[in-house]
């Protein structure tokens, strides 16, 4: 058992495992300002605070090390007191770093690994920063800055496999807790908090606090103009959308083609029959449109999976939702079409797509990620300021989104993200969130211009076909606000691939692989093309 020196260390022995006993050494005074001076090389904590913890003691535990021999036998010193100083010395940075570390470790690590990093490893990391830090860094204007610092500790800790004991450094609190096939795991989680740059604070489930910090974020924006605040209400509206959007889809995922037929077509008579006025009257009329464009092309896959043509009564159904949004529904009877070898039908679609689709005010709307968006177009903030919600089908691209029951309505090329996950993948997944990534699913202006290289392709127009391959590339590039970015640098990878440009392929998979390191589909890609490489001599 770990303790200091001049302190008794008890066990094995026989013990009454309810008694917990206080220890008073002569040499714990000594002892522990010592400690404390060697830990906190004079920073932290403040003299009087060293005075205090050197005169509270420590209590003796009847709790052993976890995998020893004795472990049922063996007592543990205890410097709880001291600790409860430290933490009653706190400022309320600190306090506030603590208490985020604890949050964003019980959202994203403990559904998964429960009770690997405790509480008190938090608080352990957390004195190590400080005493290892000056006193300035810990302002509230540098919160997320420290908070990293104790998430990179904490990384080096699990990389070591060692987080010693703020007090009694000799005592490993890692010690037997992580093993080694789930280490990868957490290390790769804790990798991506860092890198988050505080965009996963707004995940975190705890008291809804990353929907509360969301808000904040919104009523806080600078208001130079009304038409900032339109703005930001009425992309909160297509976030919203997209998010019930979601919803529809989780409770339609694991259904066959005709149980989701009649589930969407139960789901549009109860809409039909409900009066609504007011902004339940423009919600119900949004939602009714986007139940009409996935019935359209469930139905739209079950004839082609059939007969390999669509009837014209589904078409008659998806043209009930094409103008929801700017691109979105479209997009999928343009998808449907050139899944039928509609060729000249679809290249009609997209053209009118592409006339209606003003780079400079539309914006894409997607729900799937937490990400941090970036500053909304201008066009796009100063028509919210003279319209109303109906403004939206002509300022707002939602992605596009196809069910496994809808796969014969999408190109080989995405049906591919339908499988992006291998069951090592599925262990990083959030049961509630990622519902999502069972589906192909891509930000409508990439899907535009990949469906329009490929439509030109089969038509011979190289020309055309490659200004769409540049126009993919340069909204990859530029557009700030894509949800989906690792797909479209999926699909440009499949592009280059038909170019024979196996090189720049590669490169695209493996950039999108930076932007999503799991639950993407990039990993086959780039397997498939070095065996083909391989297996061709190049």
């Amino acid at each position: 058992m770990h303790g200091p020196a001049g302190v008794q260390q008890y066990g094995p022995g026989h013990c009454d495992k309810d008694i917990v006993l206080a220890l008073h050494c002569k040499t714990w005074s000594q002892q522990a300002r010592q400690w404390l001076d060697q830990q906190c090389g004079g920073r932290w904590p403040s003299t009087e605070i060293k005075q205090l913890c050197s005169r509270t003691g420590c209590f003796v535990v009847p709790v052993g090390c976890r995998g020893s021999e004795y472990e049922q036998l063996e007592w543990r010193i205890s410097t709880s007191l001291s600790e409860r100083l430290l933490m009653f010395n706190l400022n309320i940075t600190q306090i506030r770093c603590y208490v985020l570390m604890k949050m964003l470790i019980k959202t994203f690590i403990n559904p998964l690994f429960k009770d690997v990093i405790s509480s008190f490893m938090c608080k352990t990391v957390l004195f190590h920063c400080i005493a290892n830090t000056h006193p300035n860094i810990w302002r509230e204007y540098n919160l997320l800055s420290c908070l990293s610092l104790c998430f990179y500790l904490l990384y080096n800790n699990i990389i070591n496999e060692n987080c010693p004991h703020f007090i009694i450094p000799g005592n490993n609190l890692m010690r037997g807790k992580i093993s080694s096939e789930i280490k990868p795991y957490i290390l790769e989680i804790l990798k991506n908090i860092i890198n988050s740059e505080g965009v996963t604070l707004l995940g975190i489930k705890c008291d809804n606090l990353g929907s509360r910090l969301q808000l904040k974020f919104y009523n806080r924006c600078p208001i130079k103009s009304s038409h900032i605040i339109s703005g930001q209400l009425l992309q909160n509206i297509t976030v919203g959308i997209s998010g019930k959007l979601l919803n529809t889809y989780y409770h339609l995922q694991d259904r066959s083609p005709n149980e989701a037929v009649e589930i969407l077509k139960s789901n549009l008579s109860k809409l039909f029959n409900c009066q609504y006025e007011g902004l339940y009257k423009t919600a119900s009329h949004i939602v009714t449109s986007l139940y009409c464009t996935i019935l359209g092309s469930v139905l739209a896959s079950i004839n082609i999976n059939q007969y390999n043509t669509v009837s014209a009564d589904t078409l008659e159904i998806i043209s009930l939702g094409l103008n929801t949004d700017v691109a979105s529904s479209k997009l999928k009877l343009a998808s449907i079409l050139y899944c039928v070898q509609e060729i000249q039908k679809a290249n009609v679609v997209l053209s009118e797509i592409e006339r209606r689709y003003d780079l400079q005010i539309v914006e894409p709307g997607c729900n799937c990620n937490v990400f941090e968006r970036k500053t909304l177009k201008q066009g796009f903030k100063v028509l919210c300021e003279n319209h109303n919600e109906e403004v939206l089908q002509y300022i707002t691209a939602l992605c596009v989104r196809f069910l496994p029951c809808e796969i014969h309505c999408v190109p080989n090329e995405l049906r591919y993200e339908m499988f992006r996950s291998t069951q090592e993948d599925r262990v990083f997944r959030s049961i509630k969130d990622d519902e999502w990534m069972d589906y192909a699913v891509v930000d409508s202006l990439p899907y535009l211009y990949f469906l329009q290289y490929k439509i030109n392709s089969d038509l011979g127009r190289h020309d055309e076909k490659q200004a769409a391959l540049f126009k993919l590339v340069r909204t990859i590039k530029e557009e700030p606000n894509l949800g989906h970015r690792e797909t479209a640098l999926n699909i440009l990878g499949k592009c280059m691939e038909q170019e024979g440009r196996a090189g720049d392929a590669l490169q695209c998979y493996s950039m999108s692989l930076h932007v999503r390191g799991r639950n993407n589909v990039a990993k086959i890609h780039i397997a498939t093309l070095i065996s083909v490489l391989i297996n061709s001599g190049t």
